[in-house]
């Protein structure tokens, strides 16, 4: 999916103050921007969201708006205005997720219904917000059949000190899961919540935790892992979890690299090798596209050899074990989710190996 919205022009990697991100706790990537404003009574606040984010920049990822369900009841003509706005930021409807936000009374329910499938047919992505907490009858989940169930900031504030609304919040995840929605959950503040969240299979976070840091990367703490020295056994190699990678000779041009994520959504990576295939720098999905989709981002980068905005390379031998891997993977905090190069005998890139599988595998040994 390509959408655009504000990138500081200072520091291309980083969302902007008004945006914050949406991050995907299985890779580390930030795969959309939260747009501020409650949204809940007024139509106006989230048209002018919309105004503000489009006056400062662009960025090659989704928007996320709040919608208030008043104006997906009040059918066309109340969503013409924010119709136009998104239209003049240059947005395509598939390239939001609108949250409907707020009360409605049950007669208005099927107007809402009716509201929400002609969002769809236009081709915007819907979310149900504030679950847990809202008064939202929750087999709106199978009527709307939204994308995305965010769950209520309030109840994830209270996990995990709190066992029944911890109960009542995990029981809403797999709710959704089940309604065929993907779960968002927000405001996470801390490595608790975010084990908890973990263990309900929720996939999608926000919050303080999860804010950009000075350098403009998102940095997710990794799981624990804990191992009693009596079961410790170092387990499978990380060949056994090797993915083709995608490789650009090291001179390649920033466009070469944008072709190359363009090609296919589940490329996560792209390493730039040399003449031998060794291994020289990795760009990174997530944040290389933040950082070439800047107002002057294509300008500055486009025909420049990607090399600038690359990383070294995370390369491990083909006979690291899963957890060592897992143990090279966490010494950089902001780069713990990119994957890393798997290298044979000669250093030559043999593939990749995401992180996310690591953490699965390593899991499973624990039972």
């Amino acid at each position: 999916m390509t959408t655009r919205a504000h990138v500081n022009p200072q520091d291309s990697t980083a969302a902007p103050t008004s945006l914050t991100p949406v991050v995907d706790l299985d890779t580390g990537g930030v795969i959309a921007l939260q747009a501020g404003g409650a949204g809940r009574g007024n139509i106006s606040t989230t048209i002018q969201t919309v105004h503000d984010a489009a006056a400062a920049g662009e960025t090659l990822l989704p928007l996320v708006l709040t919608l208030p369900t008043a104006a997906v009841i009040g059918g066309t003509a109340a969503l013409a205005p924010l119709h136009e706005a998104l239209r003049a930021s240059g947005r395509r409807p598939r390239e939001v997720i609108l949250t409907v936000r707020g009360d409605f009374a049950q007669f208005e329910r099927r107007s809402l219904i009716v509201g929400l499938d002609g969002l769809r047919a236009i081709g915007y992505l819907l979310a149900v917000g504030d679950l847990g907490t809202g008064h939202i009858p929750l087999d709106l989940l199978a009527d709307a059949a939204p994308y995305l169930a965010v769950i209520s900031p309030d109840l994830i504030a209270q996990v995990p000190r709190d066992p029944r609304r911890t109960a009542i919040g995990e029981g809403l995840a797999r709710l959704a899961r089940e309604a065929g929605a993907h779960v968002l959950a927000p405001g996470v503040r801390d490595e608790a919540q975010l084990s908890a969240l973990r263990g309900w299979g929720v996939r999608l976070a926000q919050g303080p935790l999860l804010a950009p840091g000075p350098s403009g990367r998102v940095h997710v703490p990794l799981p624990l892992v804990e191992q009693e020295p009596s079961r410790f056994t170092p387990g499978p190699r990380v060949q056994e979890f090797l993915l083709p990678a995608v490789t650009l000779p090291y001179e390649a041009t920033a466009e070469a690299a944008i072709d190359a994520f363009g090609g296919e959504p589940s490329i996560t990576s792209v390493v730039l090798v040399d003449e031998y295939q060794r291994p020289r720098g990795s760009l990174d999905r997530s944040r290389f596209l933040l950082s070439i989709s800047g107002r002057f981002g294509h300008a500055l980068h486009g025909r420049k050899p990607a090399g600038r905005l690359a990383d070294p390379a995370r390369a491990v031998p083909r006979t690291t074990t899963a957890i060592a891997a897992m143990q090279v993977a966490g010494r950089d905090a902001e780069r713990v989710y990119d994957d890393l190069v798997v290298t044979d005998e000669v250093g030559r890139c043999m593939g990749i190996v995401r992180v996310s599988d690591l953490i699965r595998q390593v899991a499973s040994m624990r039972h």
